[in-house]
C-alpha cells in the first residue's frame, strides 16, 4: 500500500493539485482533462502498439481459422504456424493486455482521489514544491457538475464513448468473417467451436464494457467518468490517426 501511495497516488493527486492551481477558474473538471489528456501523451507509444496490435489480430482471423482447420490432428505443427503468422506480422497475441493493467492502478489512485482527495487533510500528501490551496472546490464547468458525486450525463456519455470504441473494433472481424463461409456447429471441431466462443465472447464484451462503465459511472464519482470519457475519446482519435497512416502506407506499397 504504501508503494501503491508513493508512486501512483500521491504524484497522480499532486498533479491534480497543481493543474489545478494553474487553470482559468481553478476548475477542477479542466484540471481532470488536463491530467487526463497529460496521462494519455505519457502512455501514447505504448497504447498505440496495442490499438495497431488488436486491429492486426482482428485482420489475421481467417488465417487463424485455416491453420487450426488445416492442423487440426496435429497441435504441434499447429502452434508452430500459429507462431509464425505472429512473428510475421510482429503481433503479440497479449498486446492489448499491457495497456488495460497499466491503467487499472491509475483508475484505483483517481478513485481513491476523488473519494478521499477532496478533505483538507489530504493536501497533507502535496509536495512541498506544490502550493496547498486550502481547499479543493469540486463544483466544476460554470457550477454544473459535482465530480465528487454520480453524474447520469457524464455516465452516459463515457459508456455510450466505450461502446464506439469498442465496436470500432470489433468492425474488422466482421468485414473479414463475412469473407469466410459459415459452418454449422456440428461441422466444427473442437478448435473451432473454441474459435467460435471466444469471437463470441469478444461480441459480447461491446455490449458489457458500456454497460459496466454505465453502471460504475451512475455509482462512482463523476470524476471518475469525465477521467473515462476523455481517455476513451483520446484513444477513439489516437486510433483514427493509426488507421489512416496504416492505410496511407498501404497505398503507397
Amino acid at each position: 500500500m504504501f508503494i501503491f501511495t508513493e508512486l501512483i497516488y500521491r504524484p497522480l493527486f499532486n498533479l491534480l493539485v497543481f493543474l489545478y492551481d494553474i487553470v482559468p477558474g481553478n476548475d477542477i473538471g479542466v484540471a481532470v482533462i488536463v491530467l487526463t489528456i497529460l496521462v494519455r501523451l505519457a502512455l501514447y507509444k505504448v497504447n498505440g502498439r496495442a490499438i495497431k496490435g488488436q486491429r492486426e489480430l482482428q485482420e489475421i482471423q481467417p488465417e487463424i481459422k485455416e491453420i487450426q482447420k488445416k492442423y487440426k490432428d496435429n497441435k504441434e505443427k499447429q502452434a508452430q504456424e500459429l507462431m509464425a503468422v505472429y512473428q510475421k506480422r510482429k503481433i503479440s497475441p497479449f498486446s492489448g493486455c499491457l495497456p488495460l493493467l497499466i491503467q487499472f492502478p491509475i483508475i484505483i489512485a483517481l478513485y481513491q482521489v476523488f473519494m478521499n482527495g477532496f478533505r483538507g487533510e489530504s493536501l497533507d500528501l502535496l509536495y512541498s514544491f506544490v502550493p496547498n490551496p486550502g481547499h479543493l472546490n469540486t463544483i466544476s464547468f460554470g457550477g454544473i457538475i459535482d465530480l465528487a458525486n454520480p453524474n447520469l450525463i457524464l455516465a452516459v456519455l463515457a459508456a455510450s464513448l466505450q461502446y464506439f470504441q469498442t465496436k470500432s473494433i470489433m468492425s474488422v472481424a466482421n468485414k473479414k468473417k463475412e469473407d469466410v463461409e459459415p459452418k454449422k456447429k456440428s461441422e466444427m471441431t473442437p478448435e473451432e467451436k473454441m474459435q467460435d466462443f471466444t469471437q463470441s465472447l469478444s461480441k459480447n464484451m461491446m455490449y458489457m464494457m458500456p454497460a459496466m462503465t454505465l453502471v460504475f459511472g451512475m455509482t462512482f464519482p463523476s470524476g471518475l467518468a469525465l477521467y473515462w470519457s476523455v481517455t476513451t475519446l483520446f484513444a477513439i482519435v489516437q486510433q483514427y490517426l493509426i488507421i489512416k497512416k496504416r492505410k496511407g502506407e498501404e497505398a503507397k506499397s
